[in-house]
C-alpha cells in the first residue's frame, strides 16, 4: 500500500558525513601523496636547507676570519704608526743635537777667525807702529842733526857720530816723556 510517505522516515544522505568509500579513497590518496612527497621531494628540500645551513655558516666563519684579519691588519697599523712615531721622534732629537752641534762648531770657528783676524790686526799695527816709530825717529834724527849742526856749527856729517848723536837724544826724549807719565800716575796713588 501506498500509504502516506512520512517525510521524517526517509532517510537521506548527511552532507556532514561522508561515504565510506570516500574515506578509504582520500586514505589511499593522501598515503600516496605523502609516501611521493617524502621520498621525492622531501630530500631536496633537506639537500637545499644543508646547502643554506652550510653557506650560512660558512658566511659567518668568513666574516669572522675576515674581522679577525682586519683586527690583526689594524693593530700592525697601529704599531707601525707607533714605530713611525718614535722614529720621527728620534730623528727630530738627532737633528736638533746635530743643530746644536753645528751652531757650537759654527761659534767655535767664528771665535778662532775673529782671533786669528784681531792677533793679525795687532800684529799688523804693531809693524805698522814700529815702521812709523823708525820713520819717525829717521826724520826727529835727521831734524837733531840739522839743528844741533847749527847750534854746535860743526858738521856732524859723520853717519856713526850722527846716530849716536840721534839715540841720545831720542834717549833723553823718552826718558821725560816716561817720567812725565809716571808722575801723573805716582800723584794719583
Amino acid at each position: 500500500m501506498t500509504g502516506p510517505v512520512l517525510w521524517w522516515a526517509v532517510e537521506e544522505p548527511s552532507p556532514l558525513a561522508p561515504e565510506p568509500a570516500e574515506i578509504v579513497i582520500g586514505l589511499i590518496a593522501f598515503t600516496l601523496l605523502f609516501l611521493f612527497l617524502k621520498a621525492k621531494v622531501y630530500p631536496i628540500f633537506e639537500k637545499t636547507f644543508a646547502e643554506r645551513t652550510a653557506a650560512i655558516e660558512g658566511g659567518i666563519a668568513k666574516a669572522e676570519k675576515a674581522q679577525a684579519e682586519a683586527a690583526e691588519a689594524l693593530e700592525k697599523y697601529n704599531a707601525q704608526l707607533a714605530e713611525a712615531r718614535n722614529e720621527a721622534g728620534r730623528i727630530r732629537t738627532e737633528a736638533q743635537t746635530q743643530r746644536a752641534e753645528i751652531v757650537e762648531e759654527a761659534k767655535a770657528e767664528a771665535r778662532t777667525e775673529a782671533k786669528r783676524i784681531l792677533d793679525a790686526a795687532q800684529s799688523q799695527i804693531e809693524s805698522e807702529r814700529q815702521q812709523a816709530l823708525t820713520e819717525l825717529r829717521r826724520e826727529v834724527g835727521g831734524l837733531a842733526v840739522d839743528l844741533a849742526s847749527r847750534v854746535v856749527g860743526e858738521s856732524l856729517e859723520d853717519e856713526a857720530r850722527q846716530r849716536r848723536t840721534v839715540e841720545r837724544f831720542l834717549d833723553d826724549l823718552e826718558g821725560r816723556e816716561d817720567a812725565q807719565a809716571a808722575a801723573p800716575a805716582g800723584a794719583a796713588g
